[in-house]
């Protein structure tokens, strides 16, 4: 029986996707692994195509289509031999973007949302800081109000296409301690006082570049708030909501990846003069594997649906992303593990594909919120 996720419209999204993945992706990504980065035209020539908008309204410069079209492109990508360090980097705009729209100024909207949508520009987000991480609240990178102008004085790290972006949608402490006195505010890459400290060096995610920036004495226009003054950490919570849900996505996709891939090996590889597939043993992984990811599959898609109909300041709706993005991380972890055991000595070569996968996983328990933050809000949301 036909679902949501496979009307006609999304089946050819998916096979349009796919298609595009294994023409435009696929060949270059081992070299875009080498450089540490992905060229800057990859991301005019995916907003060509159609699929770097998907999700965004019309009205904006977006493709249209809703969070589930958004979602389908994802999979589609990791599908057709794409990665989550890909997904990063070349959609990077998924939380650069989102805050900008929702504070809803049309001149922030014309000058950084269009044109990122169109491929023209690279956003990211800065909200990490050297010393912190999941504890947004206590950032320290101060904004000072001086006229028509902030100055803005600190450091952001672990910053998602931040050695390439033009501006980054930054948090920022404009008035006192803890979360009520956080703003955000898009701050250009060319402003003076604003560094690439370094670019960061990484476990996975090769062909996405991450930056540590510093703001020394940066003078950011007033018309780059995003928002109310001191409102950005409400504006941050509402779309951790997209996010958790987006990685939990990634979570699942490479994990049904990792399980072709490991099905596809254990077909063609022989061992003792027996297809590898013949042996109980194996059979029974790729059935295990099946099944933590149908069932992470599943949970996430109905936080999905239910995200199409809910406001994203919900409790509930929280606590199905949260709870959604633990259990597709717990599965692809354990999921990427099996599928390289089944490769063996050729799951553990760089020119293997679950190589890279066994790889970027490890960072989607940590983006986002970590595993353990993430239990503990649960824990909280339930009342526990």
């Amino acid at each position: 029986m036909s679902t949501v996720w496979e009307t006609p419209e999304r089946l050819a999204l998916r096979g349009a996707v796919e298609d595009f993945t294994r023409r435009e992706i696929v060949p270059h990504l081992p070299q875009w692994e080498d450089d540490g980065e992905l060229p800057r035209s990859l991301h005019a020539t995916t907003a060509k195509a159609g699929f770097l908008g998907v999700g965004y309204d019309e009205a904006v410069g977006g493709e249209g289509g809703d969070i589930l079209d958004a979602c389908v492109v994802t999979e589609a990508m990791l599908a057709a031999g794409g990665s989550t360090g890909l997904q990063a980097s070349l959609f990077t705009h998924s939380i650069a973007v989102p805050h900008i729209i929702g504070a809803g100024d049309p001149d922030l909207i014309d000058r950084y949302v269009r044109p990122t949508l169109a491929g023209e520009m690279i956003g990211s987000l800065g909200v990490t800081e050297p010393g912190g991480g999941s504890d947004v609240a206590a950032l320290r990178t101060r904004a000072v109000r001086d006229g028509d102008h902030y100055v803005v004085n600190g450091a952001k790290t672990f910053i998602t296409s931040g050695v390439r972006s033009d501006f980054v949608t930054t948090a920022v402490r404009t008035g006192g301690d803890g979360h009520g006195g956080i703003s955000l505010l898009v701050i250009d890459k060319d402003t003076p006082g604003f560094t690439v400290s370094r670019s960061l060096r990484k476990m996975g995610w090769h062909c996405s570049d991450t930056a540590e920036l510093a703001f020394d004495d940066v003078r950011v226009p007033v018309g780059n708030l995003v928002g109310e003054e001191n409102g950005g950490f409400y504006l941050v919570m509402q779309q951790f909501v997209g996010e958790r849900l987006g990685l939990a996505v990634q979570a699942y996709a490479t994990a049904q990846r990792a399980l072709d891939l490991a099905v596809a090996y254990a077909r063609e590889r022989e061992t003792f003069g027996k297809p590898l597939i013949t042996r109980q043993v194996i059979r029974h992984k790729l059935v295990d594997m099946h099944t933590r990811t149908a069932a992470a599959r599943e949970l996430t898609r109905r936080a999905i649906e239910r995200a199409l109909e809910t406001d994203r300041s919900d409790m509930s709706l929280i606590l199905d992303a949260v709870v959604a993005k633990n259990q597709a991380v717990a599965c692809v972890e354990w999921v990427v593990n099996e599928s390289v055991q089944i490769h063996g000595g050729m799951g553990y070569m760089r020119e293997s594909e679950i190589d890279r996968h066994y790889r970027d996983a490890r960072i989607l328990g940590i983006g986002g919120g970590a595993t353990e933050v993430m239990k503990d809000l649960a824990s909280k949301l339930l009342g526990y």
